[in-house]
Order: structure tokens, then sequence, then C-alpha cells
């Protein structure tokens, strides 16, 4: 009998409930409230489902990222072999290489000027890079937080691993994929905070048609310069490109649809889940965890005002030819920016379609973001 009594005993103890602190409670029941988000709101479903799965498994059995030192039998949990895909920046480079394969360069290509946008949305990252410094993060710590503004998930990774910012890497990620996934909400406000009717109103000729050569030249072209500048750049500029250019080739069809599909989930389910999995209650629950959310937030929404102000410059230099909306699209969250500029526009007039125009200033912020992770790189360095 006590045989029997001792067993169950120890297979009551095995349960989680005899392991979970209130700190784990708290992170699953955000864990659940993402995957709301993404079921029936709709979020980003392909960002937000993994994330949120992979913080309802750390919480509930942590040693599913254990690193190899810390288990009995010297093997790690099955997330921390994915978690090192992420610290090697072997994900987020073909996370880059999909998004290339993925995306046509031809909006940007047609109206160069998208560049400017692009660019001009990069300030909060280099805004919210001073603020961190004041807030006591080092320099290098700064940075990888900062980059959270340009929205763009494997290019945080990428910078926080390069930086050797290992540590912050996990709520850095989770901090850079919410806010990509809420893009629908958190942009608008401040589109239309810095609008007018009459702007968000404005309808913008036809883009030109791009040639075949122009958009295979494109990707060469943009890779043999930034890279040349800035070679720290190569492993998410070369990828991103190399992807474009198996799309504009027209002669790889299969890897393009290799890296646009198959491989691209693959990443994503990966990269997701171990992003998730770095969300322990020990590791999330803290003040410098709450620093990097805000940091994060405030780079993001100054990213998003200062892409819309600079398409209210544009607007007036052109005589009213570019809506100020696309500039908010400068960020790196593709399409999901392109469309909210598309979303604000329609409210004012249903007839007015700026999804192709948004598209040039938000593939310029994926080339954006990765040019300012690599003169970060350069500044220290690396």
């Amino acid at each position: 009998m006590s045989y029997v009594g001792e067993t169950l005993s120890n297979l009551l103890h095995q349960t989680a409930f005899f392991n979970l602190t209130w700190g784990n409670y708290v992170m699953i029941l955000v864990a659940f409230i993402f995957l709301f988000l993404a079921i029936k709101k709709g979020f980003e479903p392909l960002l937000l489902v993994p994330i949120a799965f992979g913080m309802l498994l750390v919480n509930i059995y942590p040693d599913i990222i254990a690193s190899p030192e810390e288990t009995s039998n010297g093997v790690g949990g099955l997330l921390y072999y994915f978690y090192s895909l992420d610290e090697w920046s072997i994900l987020p480079s073909l996370i880059f290489m999909g998004v290339g394969a993925m995306t046509d360069f031809g909006p940007l290509i047609a109206n160069p000027i998208s560049f400017l946008l692009g660019a001009a949305a990069q300030f909060g990252i280099f805004g919210a890079y001073f603020m961190a410094i004041l807030l006591g993060f080092n320099d290098k710590a700064a940075a990888a937080v900062s980059i959270i503004g340009g929205a763009d998930g494997p290019t945080s990774i990428f910078l926080a691993g390069k930086l050797g910012q290992t540590g912050l890497m996990g709520p850095i990620a989770v901090a850079a994929y919410s806010y990509m996934a809420l893009v629908p909400i958190i942009q608008p406000p401040i589109m239309k905070l810095f609008t007018t009717k009459k702007e968000r109103a404005i309808k913008m000729e036809n883009l030109r048609p791009v040639s075949k050569l122009e958009k295979i030249l494109f990707p060469i072209v943009v890779t043999s310069v930034v890279c040349i500048i800035l070679p720290t750049t190569a492993p998410l500029v070369g990828m991103l490109m190399l992807g474009n250019l198996f799309r504009e080739s027209g002669v790889v069809r299969q890897l393009s649809e290799t890296a646009s599909n198959a491989m691209m989930y693959i990443v994503v389910i990966l990269l997701g889940t171990s992003v998730g999995a770095t969300t322990s209650a020990e590791a999330f629950l803290n003040i410098t965890t709450l620093k990097i959310v805000a940091l994060g937030l405030i780079a993001f929404m100054f990213g998003t005002a200062a892409g819309t102000l600079f398409g209210k410059l544009l607007c007036k230099i052109t005589g009213g030819k570019i809506n100020p909306l696309i500039g908010s699209a400068g960020v790196s969250a593709v399409p999901m920016a392109a469309r909210v500029s598309q979303k604000v526009g329609a409210e004012e007039d249903p007839t007015n379609f700026l999804l192709m125009h948004a598209m040039g200033p938000n593939v310029a912020g994926v080339i954006g973001t990765a040019v300012a992770a690599g003169v970060f790189m350069a500044i220290f360095g690396i």
C-alpha cells in the first residue's frame, strides 16, 4: 500500500501545478491573450500563434528550452536547438530570403522617392538609441533595443546576436514581433494625428510600368552598393536580394517557390516557437524587460510619426501629389504597414487605392532597417 501511495505522490508532484509560480501564470495568461488576438481577431496569426504557443510551453515546462548544461542527461530541450539557430543568425537570414522571394520591388523601383520615406521612418531607431542610453543601457544593448523601432523581428534578433546581447534577445524579439502584429492598432491614431482629412484623401497617380530588366538588375545593384559600403549587412540584405532575384530572374522558379513557401513557413515555425520560449516568467517579468517593451513601442511610434511627417513634407513639395499616409509604411513590417496605409486612406475615400504606392516605402523600410543594423555594427567594429 505504501508503494502505491509513494508512486501516486511522485506522479502528483511531477505535474506542473507544484512548480508553477505566479509569474508563470501571468505569462500563460499573456499567451492566451496572444492566441485570442491571432485566432479570433486575425492579428498576424503566422507570427502570433507560434510565439504564443512557445510562450505557453516554456511557462508550463521550462526545460523545453534548457541548455545541455542544465539537464541531467546532457541533452538540451527541443526549443533550445531552435533558439540556437536564432543566435547563429541563420533563421533571421533565411526569413529575409523568403521575404525577398515574396516581395515585388516594382513600386520602389517605379517611385525611387520611396527610399527617402523608408529612411525617414528609421528615425525612431536612432531616437530610441539615445533614450535607451539615458535609461541606463550600455551602448550595445541600447542599439539592440532601439532596432525594435523598425518593426522588424528578424533584424532585431540578428543585431542582438551580433552585438553579444543574447540575454536581451528574447524580450527584444517578442517586443519586435508583437509590434509587427499590432501595426493595425498602433499606427492609425498616429497617422490621423499628423494628417488632415484632405491629405488622407489625396489620390496618387498610377505608378509607371517597371521592366523585367529593371527588376533583375535591382537586387544585383542594391547588393553590390549596400554590401560594399556596409559589408556587415550582407547576411540580411544579401539574402533579401537573393530571394528577390530568384523571383524576378524567371529561370529558377523552383527555388523561388521553395524560398517563399515551404522554407519560409518552416523557418517561421522554428523562429516563432523559439522566440516565444524565451519568455519564461523569470526572464520576462523584470524591470529591464519592461524598459525594452516601452522603448520599443516609443521607437515604433516615433518611426511611424517621422515617416508620416516626411510624407507631409513631400506632399507640400510636390504640390499635393503624394499622400502622406504612405510615409507611415516606411517601417519594416511588410506588408502590414502598407495595408494600414491603404485602410486609413480608404476610410476617407473608398475609391482611393494606396496599397501599391505604400509598398514602395514599405520595402524600402526593410532595406533601411537592415542598413541601420549595419551602421550599428560598423560603429562598434563588429
